[in-house]
């Protein structure tokens, strides 16, 4: 059994469980359920951080062009961008597919859960500032440029699933090596693992508490691995991270949300 924090459709607040990750299971009122037996909320509370190109073959695929103008060099500090709170969905929730739009990229994220207020953290004891860790789908509109705020890609509505609970910090023995799959429609198509972070899980924290505090209820993104899977109407994604559980969203056309045929 594992501690997590998790939050139940219709409850006021997040509340602490155990999941048996081997039989999909979770706790709730002294009985274990089915994990697909209850509809589960977005865990987390605070603001969303991403990270770009904090994976090694990520930086690797934009080859030259990092030595181009603007920048003619690899970034020397964490990129961070936002996925604002119109972004967050649950798990079980749809993923909008703008209208005009025909893929969607799956962008599959560790989520640092931030435990307490974090500032100019020291690495020895950046680990001390974490809650636990989360399962994020940080779904982007395909674009190239790295170097402008991708706001239309990245920020529109339902664009960041996130799930399905809160895995303890002591649960996950080392977060620099946990295996992160992807499956579209139960096939297999992406598999990294955290060892391929450029800043690992400290690093990151005390790089990017240097210059701006974390508050307890924020997460962060480690990154997105290369060659990210695309999906269209229809799709169904499920994110799995090792020792933390799996995320499932189907991709449906916005129309047929706005028309309220899709929940």
């Amino acid at each position: 059994m594992s501690k997590v924090k998790v939050k139940f459709c219709g409850a006021l607040q997040v509340e602490e469980s155990e999941v048996n990750l081997l039989e999909g299971t979770v706790k709730r009122n002294e009985r274990y359920y089915e994990k697909d037996e209850l509809q589960l909320d977005v865990p987390i509370t605070g603001t969303i951080y991403g990270t770009l190109l904090n994976y090694k073959g990520a930086l690797a695929a934009l080859g030259d062009s990092v030595h181009e103008l603007p920048y003619k060099k690899a970034p020397s500090a964490p990129i961070l961008y936002i996925k604002p709170v119109n972004t967050i969905i649950a798990g079980g929730m749809s993923i909008p597919l703008p209208n005009g739009v025909e893929e969607l990229e799956v962008g599959a994220a560790l989520g640092i859960v931030i435990g307490k207020k974090a500032t100019r953290v020291c690495e020895e004891q950046a680990m001390d500032y974490i809650a636990g860790y989360t399962i994020v789908n940080d779904i982007s509109i395909p674009h190239d440029s790295v170097y402008r705020p991708a706001v239309q890609q990245k920020a529109r509505d339902g664009f960041c699933p996130v799930g399905p609970w809160i895995m303890g910090r002591d649960a996950i023995e080392n977060p620099d090596n946990l295996d992160i799959q992807v499956y579209i429609n139960g096939v297999l198509q992406q598999e990294n693992n955290t060892e391929n972070l450029i800043r690992s899980v400290a690093r990151l924290i005390v790089d990017v508490t240097e210059f701006m505090t974390l508050n307890e209820g924020d997460t962060l993104l480690v990154g997105v691995p290369e060659n990210p899977p695309l999906v269209k109407d229809g799709d169904l994604i499920r994110i799995e991270i090792e020792g933390i559980g799996s995320l499932e969203n189907k991709v449906v056309l916005e129309k047929e949300l706005v028309k309220g045929e899709v929940q």
